[in-house]
């Protein structure tokens, strides 16, 4: 049997599978970003919903870089995939049926995702292209001067970023005299909607006013906030993907049991009902961006970082070991959660908790070395911002600062052999790093890289010294012994 097949017979017991008549879906949404986070979330949250609300809303998939035969593969399954599921004690798989078609802008052409875009029954295009697809600097808007962006300036029918390929399209329906529509990020970045507001329309603007007066004035740019760990997907995956539903799947992904998802309820042109499937439709979403960013993926961040200096592979192997778990309780509690929003109606304790069970999930094998990728672009909300926050407060940061001492040994490589540092300033970083004479250079020269840390933030004597302080003492006595002495205190 295949997974076409699968659609199409009766009801598994082992798989759970949706009932709406799928020939009945409406390619409403084009999402760009066809990773595994938004198979195992958005598209779980949009398929359930079809089920329960039955407005049946699908799922366009547009790929823009590293092609290979994913979508290939996903056409020639009639656009099904399954997600499978794990918690601690029991595993269930998903077949998920709301995707209505796809494309890859390198084979498919540009034009082709700019047309999908621009037909009048798309009401949402949504992003998960990761931090470093928006070609952001952070608060600062858009970096005219990043390649992607450059080159789209110069040639802005023919695009090759993300921002570009949305300006381009938007002008198209607005040529056309369509309906505006909205553009949600589902990327983890704090008040994502906002800044992909900025970037979209810093381009628009650079090259038609009037489009981007049109933009801001019609277009709605939501802000959301997601939570699902789903791990990078291996050959050792794929395997049991396959033992489990017998048969292959080459779009399967495997993911925890959890799923958070809460969407500000700014739509212009409509939206699936996503609350029915568990989401949360909100007015103000930034408190629970921040508490998420924060506690789990700044507790990630820690982990990814410090754990692979102790020699963990996994997260799960991070929980194992009670030094790193009991600091990363107090990092959560004694650090972020005091930053966060008066205005969060959330028992954080709890929410602690459910994240240190979350991490101890030996069934879920989220590698450390996937998460530590692109610090550069992660580092300012999980642990600069909450921690010149916490300045602010009077409340002086111990565990804050060594999860940045933690990043500045790990990106010098020295904890594993054939190491090779994933990062869009990987360059900047490894100069910074390689005129330093001293261990306090190295320090100093990456708290002077102001696109991670904010002048503000090098310049505060009582963080930097904390900092300086933790990567002596690794230095001196490693990671390990660190964390028994800060677990003394």
């Amino acid at each position: 049997m295949t997974i076409t097949q699968l659609d199409e017979a009766d009801q598994s017991a082992s798989i759970i599978r949706t009932q709406y008549p799928r020939h009945e879906l409406v390619s409403k949404i084009v999402h760009i970003g066809f990773g595994a986070f938004h198979r195992a979330h958005q598209a779980v949250f949009t398929d359930l919903c079809n089920q329960a609300s039955k407005e049946y809303w699908g799922i366009f998939a547009v790929n823009m870089y590293g092609f290979d035969d994913l979508m290939q593969q996903f056409s020639a399954q009639n656009h099904l995939l399954t997600v499978t599921e794990k918690g601690a004690e029991q595993t269930q798989t998903r077949l998920v049926r709301c995707f209505t078609g796809s494309l890859h802008t390198q084979h498919d052409g540009i034009e082709a995702a700019i047309a999908k875009i621009a037909e009048p029954q798309v009401s949402i295009v949504s992003l998960t292209i990761t931090e470093k697809g928006y070609c952001s600097n952070h608060h600062d808007g858009l970096n005219l001067d990043h390649p992607l962006i450059a080159a789209d300036l110069k040639n802005p029918s023919s695009p090759q970023s993300a921002i570009g390929l949305i300006s381009q399209a938007l002008a198209r329906r607005k040529q056309l005299g369509l309906p505006p529509i909205s553009i949600m990020s589902c990327d983890n970045i704090p008040e994502n909607g906002d800044l992909t507001r900025l970037a979209v329309t810093n381009f628009a603007r650079a090259i038609d006013s009037e489009l981007a007066d049109w933009i801001d004035a019609k277009v709605s740019f939501p802000n959301t906030m997601v939570d699902r760990i789903v791990p990078a997907m291996t050959d050792e995956s794929f395997t049991q993907i396959e033992s489990l539903i017998s048969m292959p799947d080459p779009c399967g992904v495997i993911s925890e049991d959890f799923r958070q998802w809460v969407v500000e309820d700014n739509f212009v042109a409509g939206r699936p009902d996503w609350n029915f499937a568990g989401a949360m439709l909100v007015k103000n979403v930034l408190p629970y961006e921040e508490m998420k960013l924060r506690m789990l993926n700044g507790s990630h961040s820690f982990l990814a970082y410090n754990g692979s200096l102790c020699g963990h592979q996994y997260i799960f192997e991070c929980m194992q070991d009670s030094e790193l778990r009991q600091l990363t309780l107090k990092l959560m509690l004694d650090e972020q959660a005091k930053s966060l929003s008066s205005e969060l109606d959330v028992d954080l304790e709890q929410y602690a908790q459910t994240l240190i069970s979350r991490f101890s999930n030996t069934n879920i094998k989220h590698m450390t070395a996937q998460i530590a990728c692109d610090g550069s672009q992660k580092l300012s909300q999980r642990a600069v911002d909450p921690c010149l926050r916490l300045n602010q407060l009077g409340i002086q940061s111990t565990i804050l600062p060594l999860l940045i001492a933690g990043w500045m040994h790990y990106v010098q490589g020295k904890h594993t052999a054939n190491f090779k540092l994933v990062d869009p300033m990987a360059a900047e970083i490894e100069a910074k790093i390689s005129s330093a004479q001293t261990s306090k250079d190295i320090v100093n020269n990456l708290l002077s890289l102001s696109a991670i840390f904010k002048p503000e933030f090098a310049n505060n004597v009582a963080i930097t010294s904390s900092i300086h302080r933790h990567y002596q003492d690794i230095d001196s006595n490693g990671m390990s012994a660190l964390l028994h002495q800060l677990n003394k205190q």
